[in-house]
């Protein structure tokens, strides 16, 4: 109940402050590529149930819906501001929706893509299903899209058995260090 609670205040102060970056953001997009402002992916949450994640569309619309590393050339699909999203994790801000409609967290493991059956295999074996998926996690500040998918779940499963508020304000910190200094992310 404190973690909603917690969830819930930060998510509509953040909402509030980020309200006019966002729609800079979603003009850029509309103006830079045609397509959708969001794109809306299958994700898994709690308990393996499929919810709807929206994101700012980074990725030119016909694009496969598979992790970005699985892609060949993962470059030629970024729409022309996409690169610069990504890095940014601009392209996140939408999932304050997940977290409002409590599909998400703050903090928790990132939701898998609907056909990432090895990790949700893998967090299904180690009980992580059990927790919401978060906007950030204790893997995304251990390394984010550079684990291999055995990590992430060792980092998930250490997650689940030691999560607190505390462990919870450290992560959201460390998360703002690692995207102010860019860390971790491969596109």
């Amino acid at each position: 109940m404190v973690k909603r609670i917690i969830d819930l205040s930060l998510t509509g102060l953040t909402v509030v402050l980020l309200l006019l970056p966002a729609g800079l953001i979603a003009l850029l997009i509309k103006l830079t590529s045609p397509g959708p402002v969001l794109y809306w992916s299958d994700r898994v949450g709690r308990h393996n149930h499929v919810f709807k994640m929206p994101k700012f569309r980074s990725m030119r619309v016909g694009t496969p819906a598979v992790a970005t590393h699985l892609l060949s050339d993962p470059h030629t699909y970024l729409t022309p501001i996409g690169s610069f999203l990504r890095r940014s994790s601009l392209d996140e801000l939408p999932q304050l929706w997940s977290i409002l409609v409590g599909d998400m967290s703050l903090v928790g493991p990132r939701p898998a893509l609907y056909n990432q059956e090895d990790l949700i295999r893998l967090r299904t074996e180690r009980g992580v299903q059990e927790l919401l998926p978060g906007l950030t996690g204790w893997a995304q500040v251990n390394g984010r899209d550079e684990l291999p998918v055995a990590d992430k779940v060792e980092f998930d499963a250490e997650y689940r058995v030691n999560q607190s508020v505390w462990l919870d304000i450290r992560i959201l910190w460390l998360t703002v260090l690692k995207v102010l200094r860019r860390e971790g992310v491969s596109h």
